[in-house]
């Protein structure tokens, strides 16, 4: 899995946090501990799925476009990190004489697939008004 969720999930939750709901992409940058080219990347595809809304030139930056308390873990997952949980290579051949070797390919690719169903309803029933719930009560 990459970290694209966790920041996606980081940035709604401080836009929620933040009184008027809007941050430049370097103060975003500066709370979730990466730089500011990966935020804008994020979240463009924030952007383009309804999350955030950009406002230009001075005093802008991303403004909240959603509620908190309706926007789920699994909406953001399937934004910008659906399908990550499988690694990008797997052992194995398909065209070996071995069955172990032929198999192992086509079943843990099964086993990926039914991971990230369990993992999308996972993710469902949390919230980005939860995960501040959860901010503030620890």
């Amino acid at each position: 899995m990459n970290s694209e969720l966790t920041i996606a999930v980081h940035s709604l939750a401080l836009l929620a946090n933040l009184p008027d709901h809007m941050a430049s992409s370097e103060h975003i940058a500066k709370n979730v501990c990466t730089n500011p080219a990966r935020i804008r990347k994020i979240m463009s595809m924030l952007r383009k799925h309804g999350f955030v809304r950009t406002k230009e030139g001075l005093g802008g930056g991303y403004i909240l476009d959603c509620d908190p308390r309706e926007v789920n873990l699994a909406q953001l997952y399937r934004t910008v990190s659906c399908g990550t949980l499988k690694p990008q290579w797997c052992t194995g051949d398909p065209q070996d004489s071995c069955p172990v070797s032929a198999k192992m390919h086509s079943v843990m690719d099964q086993i990926f697939n039914e991971a990230e169903e369990h993992f999308t309803r996972y993710l469902e029933q949390i919230t980005i008004h939860s995960v501040l719930d959860k901010i503030r009560q620890s």
